[in-house]
C-alpha cells in the first residue's frame, strides 16, 4: 500500500487461500507444499482417503502438522494411518488446533526434520530449549579440587547425582 506523504512504501500483509487437488500436489509437491511464512492456507481436495497418506509421505520436514477430525471411528482409523507419516515429518502434531503460539512447558517441541530445522533433536521453545545453549565438557581424571562444584563426589551444591552409573 502506498501512502501519500511518505517516501517509503509499506505493504500490508493479506491472507491467501489456495485451492488445488491431491493429484496436483503429488505431481509437483515442491511447488505446492513448500513452507510459507505468513497467513497462507492450502486446501487440497481428494476423493479417496488413501490419497491423504500419499500426500503426508510427500511432505518434507515441517515444524507442525495438524489433523482436523472428529473422534469417530472412521476419523480415528484414518488418523492412525496419518500420524506415523506425519510424526516422521513434523516436530509438533496438533489435533483440531491451529499451530499458533508456543509456550515454555516440558511438553513443548518446536523443531522438526530437515528442512524445517537443521537440528531435529533441538527445540527453540519449551524447557528443553536450554540444551541449545549448552556445551558439554568432560573432565577426565581431574583432582576433585579442580572440578566444578556440580561435578564433585562430595556434592557441595546438593544436586541430584548418579555416581558410577
Amino acid at each position: 500500500m502506498l501512502r501519500e506523504g511518505k517516501a517509503s512504501r509499506s505493504v500490508e500483509p493479506e491472507a491467501t487461500l489456495l485451492l488445488t487437488t491431491v493429484d496436483a500436489v503429488l505431481a509437483e509437491p515442491e511447488a505446492l507444499v513448500t513452507e510459507v511464512f505468513g497467513p497462507v492456507g492450502l486446501i487440497v481436495t481428494y476423493t479417496d482417503t488413501v490419497d491423504l497418506e500419499h500426500v503426508a509421505r510427500a511432505l518434507d520436514g515441517q515444524l507442525t502438522a495438524t489433523i482436523v477430525a472428529d473422534e469417530v471411528d472412521t476419523d480415528l482409523d484414518l488418523a492412525r494411518t496419518l500420524v506415523p507419516a506425519l510424526a516422521d515429518r513434523a516436530g509438533r502434531i496438533l489435533w483440531n488446533q491451529w499451530p499458533t503460539g508456543v509456550s515454555v512447558t516440558y511438553a513443548q517441541q518446536h523443531g522438526g526434520p530437515y528442512p524445517a530445522t537443521t537440528a531435529s533433536t533441538m527445540t527453540a521453545v519449551g524447557t528443553a530449549s536450554i540444551a541449545r545453549f549448552l556445551r558439554p565438557v568432560a573432565f577426565q581424571n581431574f583432582p576433585t579440587a579442580l572440578l566444578p562444584e556440580a561435578l564433585r563426589d562430595d556434592n557441595p551444591l546438593v544436586l541430584p547425582q548418579s555416581i558410577d552409573g
